[in-house]
């Protein structure tokens, strides 16, 4: 029972020391989507972020579909128990090859060769969020803008600005600054300062109908 408590309370301890990495690392994978995507539309989107649109990127990424963050957390967890599957595989070919233990196996101690296959595990990961967060980026931003060269976006929202004039538009992204958006019948994307907007209306909402 005692060494029970004992494991748990390293795992805890163990997940503490992760997580501002694993934040961090999510900050900066959040911020490679984000300049991906809208690159595409010749947008330098860190010219139009706050410090706190760069904190919350990779939560607004991973939020916006139930099945991505699903996915995520599932990885995550799988990743978490990873070290402990391969420590107790280690005698098998196929993982002495892919973490190249023929030569330095006897020459690690047990708590060496989990922490060998700690960092293993933190690589893969890591290797998988990126392409992950820049597949988002890169699919995303491939569609819209041929969406928009192709004339094929839908203006499913009305834009009111603070001096009463109106237009139809299409949202092609947002931050806590400023509406990315094109107006119907102009090709050019325009970018709107939040404080100089009343309120968008969602004309065309699919949810409700």
């Amino acid at each position: 029972m005692f060494h029970l408590i004992l494991f748990r309370m390293k795992s805890v301890e163990k997940i503490q020391n992760l997580l501002p990495l694993g934040y961090l690392l999510l900050v900066v994978l959040g911020i490679i989507k984000e300049s991906v995507f809208f690159l595409q539309m010749g947008i330098n989107i860190l010219k139009y972020s706050s410090i706190m649109d760069v904190l919350i990127s990779p939560i607004a990424t991973l939020t916006s579909n139930p099945i991505l963050l699903g996915g995520t957390v599932l990885m995550f967890i799988f990743h978490f128990y990873l070290p402990k599957m391969l420590y107790k595989r280690r005698h098998k070919k196929w993982v002495e090859e892919a973490f190249e233990l023929r030569e330095t196996e006897e020459e690690l101690s047990d708590k060496e060769l989990k922490n060998h296959f700690l960092m293993g595990s933190v690589k893969i990961l890591s290797f998988a969020l990126l392409a992950l967060f820049l597949g988002i980026g890169l699919g995303e931003g491939i569609g819209v803008s041929k969406k928009i060269k192709n004339n094929e976006l839908s203006y499913n929202y009305k834009l009111n600005y603070n001096t009463g004039e109106s237009e139809e538009i299409a949202v092609i992204g947002s931050n806590s600054v400023y509406y990315f958006y094109l107006s119907k019948g102009n090709p050019s994307v325009k970018i709107a300062p939040v404080n100089s907007i009343k309120s968008i209306e969602i004309t065309k909402n699919k949810m409700l109908r």
